[in-house]
């Protein structure tokens, strides 16, 4: 992986775009279309490709970023006021298309209706409210991979792997799509996805290699079923790699079970908390910035 210091502003661009279409995938998934002319340099690597995604604030007509290139327009954007610069929100490419260039992006809408009623009785977050109000013509910007090779895919099964296991929520569920179109032939998975309704499950590209088991929660306060799934699951002999991702909580809790009480090789587990109850992505980056400090 092209993954050193020396070259990794080399891996990532910015790229303008706008909505082409969008398409109601079930009551909490959304999927957006985007197109434009910048796009034809957007090279997704596949598999859980993440890019940051960056949005409009309400009755702006074009998300605000600063206009520092290179490694300081980080610092830039959060030193524009918070009312002003660009929503930013990490998502993965569902699906890339060239003549025209076109990238999906699927959306868990959470506190938005229909699903809020079930799903929790949160407010919508900025970039829910966004792409459920969100109309062709629409502009957004993308910070994504200008190589498709780069730190931003995460799913690298070592030489050597025999099955795959992928337990994801609903945040995770296009991340997990896109390893399963992106799975060698032949190679053997075991897959778990919990989503907040029945009507959010969808028709997967799976091969007659991939066992993919389906979990609906029943309230948006009950436990993760994720856990307890793959806790009693019987899995298959072989050399492993494991693909977790989705609420940190159950990530975390999956990965010490994975390690601790199923003997995996940590190095073989990746993992990624892709939100956390209570906290929101700002909160999150916040958190992060104080570690790092």
């Amino acid at each position: 992986m092209s993954g050193g210091s020396e070259n990794l502003a080399a891996q990532y661009d910015f790229f303008e775009a706008q909505v082409v279409r969008t398409e109601r995938l079930g009551p909490t998934m959304l999927r957006i279309t985007f197109g434009g002319g910048q796009l034809a340099r957007f090279a997704s690597g596949g598999r859980d490709q993440s890019f940051s995604l960056f949005l409009p604030h309400p009755g702006q007509a074009a998300p605000v970023l600063p206009t520092e290139e290179g490694e300081g327009w980080f610092a830039a954007w959060r030193a524009l006021p918070e009312d002003v610069r660009a929503v930013m929100r990490s998502y993965t490419v569902r699906a890339q298309r060239r003549d025209p260039d076109e990238v999906d992006v699927d959306f868990a809408l959470h506190g938005v209706a229909p699903s809020s009623s079930t799903r929790s009785a949160a407010p919508a977050g900025p970039a829910s409210a966004w792409a459920a109000a969100a109309r062709p013509g629409d502009r957004v910007i993308l910070l994504g991979p200008a190589v498709q090779d780069n730190r931003s895919v995460c799913f690298r099964p070592p030489a050597g792997t025999d099955w795959v296991l992928i337990a994801a929520d609903e945040t995770a569920l296009p991340a997990a799509a896109g390893i399963l179109d992106h799975l060698p032939p032949g190679l053997r998975a075991r897959v778990w996805i919990e989503v907040p309704h029945a009507e959010d499950i969808q028709d997967l590209n799976v091969s007659p290699e991939t066992d993919i088991t389906w979990l609906v929660r029943d309230t948006a306060t009950t436990p993760s079923p994720l856990i307890e799934a793959v806790r009693a699951a019987t899995l298959p002999d072989g050399a492993p790699y494991a693909w977790i991702a989705g609420e940190s909580g159950t990530v975390k809790t999956l990965r010490r079970h994975l390690v601790g009480e199923r003997g995996l090789d940590r190095r073989t587990v990746t993992f990624s908390g892709y939100w956390r109850r209570g906290a929101s992505e700002e909160d999150l980056r916040a958190e992060a910035l104080t570690g790092e400090s």
